[in-house]
């Protein structure tokens, strides 16, 4: 049986430049992993499939959200032109997540693609944006970014600039049999929590078909402003995945 969907929707973007993908390794260990590229151009939408496959390959190497989403880090940090004032690499928002047999869940990421846990009477957000808006509150800028995958500043560099590290980590034991996990470009989240809709709302019956719920949803609400939207959902059981 399938236990994870993935949809993704232009939006009124002229390109998609958001993907997700998933890497099983030995042992029943799952990676799950989101990015966002920030831009829209042909080299963005390239260069972020190729991270997220290397991001989700690396976290179920390591078994573990938080050294997998470091070491991709740290590898795209050191990549060539980096010393180049005038030089604009690929960055990319990024959220991943590791499933274990017999250990919680672990979560990471840079940037404000999102981790939730549906558990059916509500709606968990395991990840706290790193944007403008987070530094500065309430009116910060959502859409600027203070920390992404391609970014080469350390999480001393932006602890003292911003109040948080360059990539964040968390871990997350549920007490159900069963949970939903839901993984979210701002473009499928951000609409549907300014329409103030339970967020369970979309995330409940077959896993593709709410998927695709999300994201036609998230686009319909933003209309010509619509950004790329992808999210990724995967049920995850007791015994088989933590």
């Amino acid at each position: 049986m399938r236990t994870y969907a993935i949809a993704k929707h232009t939006g009124a973007r002229s390109r998609q430049c958001d993907t997700a993908t998933v890497v099983a390794a030995p042992g029943g260990v799952r990676a799950f992993a989101l990015l966002d590229g920030v831009g829209s151009t042909e080299e963005v939408a390239r260069w972020t499939r190729g991270a997220a496959h290397r991001v989700a390959a690396l976290a179920a190497r390591h078994q573990d959200a938080g050294a997998g989403l470091r070491a991709a880090y740290a590898e795209y940090a050191a990549r060539p032109g980096h010393d180049d004032p005038w030089a604009d690499l690929p960055h990319a928002a990024a959220v991943v997540a590791v499933t274990v047999p017999g250990r919680p869940l672990t979560v990471a990421w840079c940037g404000d693609a999102r981790a939730y846990l549906w558990t059916g009477p509500g709606v968990v957000q395991l990840t706290s944006d790193h944007n403008d808006r987070r530094v500065y509150p309430p009116d910060g800028a959502r859409n600027i970014l203070t920390s992404a995958l391609g970014a080469q500043s350390t999480d001393n560099d932006l602890q003292a600039l911003h109040g948080h590290p360059a990539i964040e980590e968390t871990t997350y034991t549920p007490v159900d049999s069963w949970v939903r996990l839901w993984l979210a470009s701002d473009g499928a989240y951000e609409p549907l929590e300014e329409a103030a809709v339970p967020l369970s709302d979309f995330l409940y019956g077959d896993l593709e078909e709410a998927a695709r719920t999300v994201v036609e949803s998230a686009v319909e609400a933003e209309g010509e402003r619509a950004d790329n939207a992808t999210t990724l959902l995967a049920d995850l059981y007791r015994g088989t995945h933590y």
